[in-house]
């Protein structure tokens, strides 16, 4: 066994990775916290490279990369390591390994956040060879395991358009499984860049070994689980190795690495906890909210977006209109969705006008100025759609500028949408795309909002900026290209809200969201499937990003009907807001919108900043339940919802958790449509421990019944 000479230690308050380094860097434990970590490397016999590479005797590892002279392999051996305090709360750590043969340098970053239990992992890459090296595969992170769990059980999030975050769990065989994604734009269609590991056996919410991971990467991405059997010893000893590695997808996407250069990976978020996956959702929105989600601390507004309201068809009337109803309910703000924009080319249909960022002056001849007003004088805020990443081949933008969509010379440009994606990683693109969407926030000062979507993907992958032997960079040039874009936005704007949309939820991510406040969770708004999208997204993503908006009936995806309060109590348990056409609604809805606003500013600080319990699961079961509780416990909301009747049903018991026991709780059944409670006790005040151990027994006895229930500290 090779002779260790250092012990690194990479901690939070509940969890330990301890590295050894000898001639190289090796992972030893990850878990729980241990008090002694020298102790578990003296006792470790089969230790894992902390980040392999390819080359020597390794044959299946995490980095590879071609030198200038050709050369394949690479063996990474430790130089140094160093910690830093970054605050009371954070400590980055990093350890600089290097080829023994070659001037390539890799330096692995650790930041660990100890209250909330995350640890964020990346490298960087730089060398001074003579010539350009090759990377070609790249991954931010390697976490490994040798012969320490008898089984593993997968977790992920999968789904496309308008069926996005579904819930899956397997046991992992020998084999490997891999989790990808190819789109460029969309970073979690397919599947979320996200997983839960459960060891040994599967984590329920409230017990069992679990591990987390998320890659904040907005393009292209590949998370691989290989489970194996080791390397080759003449013995007959049992080995299993599982080595999870996660990072930029590497598919046609070799990057070239000139001398000096540096390359840094986007960050990979890991979490451990051995009290189930309930309790590591919290410590991932817990951290989200304070360090990886843009104005974590502020509370989202409650608008009415235009989409399914108006459409493309829309003059100025119709908006004021929408602005006086939500105006009528109370609302906060009001967006204007798609169909705003285009002369030459007006933006009347999907067909035409992306790129030409003008107001049509047909549609709204006093401009955006004159609604920012408009809504400023009925004390609500104004936002704004835009795709400025796309533009129509109807549009004065491609007719001036054709050489900026990504395309392959010499084929057929392949439209999805009737659209082309713009060309980031050219600087003069992303010149021009910022400079649109800034001139707008220029022109219109008042404008506090921006849904930013975007709706199609990559095909004929090339570049006309790029060179020839570079256009493999596309994949990773793009993605930092918006993500430069970005920055500048928010530094120019900071105080104009963002929503990441990309055909609904097609870009769920760490890398955006730190970027954005919050993002469109579906286009589908149907309020039973949102049930299961909301669910599933909440295993990773924080309540107080996910919007959840209350449409029309019958629903315009899915021509489902459900009741009002049924949409509403759904759209609630997230940053609430409407896609509603105010004109078409009766007095009765109209009042029943407007107490439910009201309902919703009063909880939505425990809502957008509580803890997130999952009581009952929509999977396996004719009812669903969760609830949110405040971090002091003083106050906490309750959600139900049945959506499946079926005569004969046993009625939920709603045994709520993480209340304090010992604190009494005024409960008020909130959102009534008819005045009728679905409990007894509605009034009552109850002591936590009975409301945690007996629980309430909710009567939902209709198909898209449902309830919700505000507690507060008596």
């Amino acid at each position: 066994m090779e002779k260790i000479k250092h012990v690194i230690e990479i901690s939070t308050d509940s969890s330990s990775m301890i590295l050894a380094a000898g001639e190289q860097v090796y992972q030893c434990y990850y878990g729980k916290k241990i008090a002694t970590p020298s102790q578990i490397v003296d006792g470790y016999t089969e230790m894992v490279p902390a980040y392999s590479a390819f080359g020597g005797d390794d044959s299946t590892a995490a980095l590879r990369l071609t030198h200038a002279n050709g050369d394949l392999s690479t063996e990474l051996v430790y130089v140094r390591h160093a910690a830093e305090r970054m605050d009371a709360n954070i400590t980055e750590t990093t350890v600089e390994l290097k080829d023994r043969c070659y001037p390539v340098y890799v330096t692995l970053h650790y930041r660990a956040y100890a209250a909330e239990d995350v640890i964020e992992k990346w490298i960087s890459v730089r060398h001074t060879e003579a010539e350009a090296i090759t990377l070609n595969e790249f991954p931010s992170a390697e976490l490994s395991f040798s012969s320490l769990h008898n089984h593993y059980y997968l977790t992920t999030l999968n789904g496309l358009w308008e069926r996005e975050h579904n819930l899956s769990e397997e046991q992992l065989q020998i084999g490997k499984k891999v989790l990808d994604n190819r789109y460029g734009t969309w970073s979690s269609f397919g599947s979320n860049p996200s997983f839960m590991l459960s060891l040994n056996e599967p984590a329920t919410e409230d017990a069992g070994q679990v591990i987390a991971g998320a890659l904040a990467w907005s393009g292209a991405w590949k998370i691989s689980f290989d489970y194996h059997l080791g390397k080759l010893f003449h013995d007959n000893k049992e080995r299993r190795v599982l080595s999870v590695v996660a990072g930029i997808n590497d598919f046609a996407a070799d990057y070239k690495l000139d001398p000096g250069q540096l390359f840094t990976t986007p960050t990979f978020m890991q979490s451990y906890s051995g009290n189930g996956k309930g309790e590591l959702s919290r410590k991932i929105h817990r951290w989200a909210r304070k360090y990886s989600l843009r104005d974590g601390d502020k509370e989202r507004p409650i608008l009415l977006n235009s989409w399914e309201g108006a459409y493309f068809t829309f003059g100025e009337e119709t908006l004021l209109s929408m602005m006086d109803g939500l105006n009528k309910m109370d609302g906060e703000m009001f967006v204007l969705d798609d169909g705003w924009f285009g002369n030459k080319h007006p933006r009347n249909n999907a067909a035409a006008g992306l790129g030409d960022w003008q107001v049509n002056n047909k549609k709204l001849p006093n401009g955006i100025t004159a609604l920012c007003d408009a809504a400023e004088a009925r004390n609500l805020k104004f936002g704004i759609w835009v795709e400025p990443e796309m533009v129509n081949p109807a549009s004065e933008l491609y007719e001036n500028h054709p050489e900026w969509v990504i395309h392959q010379p010499n084929r057929e440009k392949i439209l999805y949408r009737n659209q082309l994606v713009l060309d980031l990683s050219n600087p003069e693109v992303q010149d021009f795309v910022y400079d649109s969407v800034a001139s707008i926030l220029v022109d219109s000062p008042k404008i506090a909002y921006v849904k930013w979507d975007c709706n199609r993907s990559f095909t004929n992958i090339g570049s006309s900026y790029l060179p020839a032997d570079r256009q493999s960079h596309l994949w990773v040039d793009y993605t930092n290209g918006l993500y430069r874009i970005y920055d500048r936005l928010v530094e120019n704007f900071p105080n104009v809200m963002i929503q990441a949309c990309a055909s609904g939820g097609g870009r769920i991510d760490y890398g955006i969201l730190k970027r954005t406040q919050e993002f469109w969770t579906s286009d589908n708004t149907d309020a039973l499937q949102r049930i299961f999208i909301q669910w599933g997204t909440g295993y990773i993503y924080p309540a107080i990003a996910m919007a959840a908006h209350v449409s029309a009936c019958p629903n315009h995806q899915t021509g489902r009907v459900v009741p009002l309060k049924f949409r509403f109590d759904v759209a609630m348990s997230g940053r609430l807001g409407l896609e509603l056409a105010p004109k078409e609604m009766s007095d009765d809805e109209l009042a029943f919108v407007k107490a439910a606003v009201a309902d919703y500013k009063r909880i939505r600080p425990t809502v957008q900043f509580g803890d997130l319990y999952r009581l009952i699961s929509p999977y396996g079961s004719n009812f669903a339940a969760l609830s949110y509780v405040s971090e002091d416990k003083t106050k906490a909301v309750a959600y139900a919802y049945a959506i499946n009747h079926m005569l004969g049903n046993l009625l939920p018991q709603l045994t709520l958790k993480g209340l304090d026991p010992q604190k009494h709780y005024l409960i008020t059944e909130i959102n009534k449509s008819n005045g009728d409670a679905h409990i007894t006790c509605d009034g009552k005040v109850l002591r936590g421990d009975i409301l945690m151990n007996h629980g309430l027994k909710v009567n939902l006895e209709s198909e898209y019944d449902s309830a919700v229930f505000e507690l507060t500290e008596a």
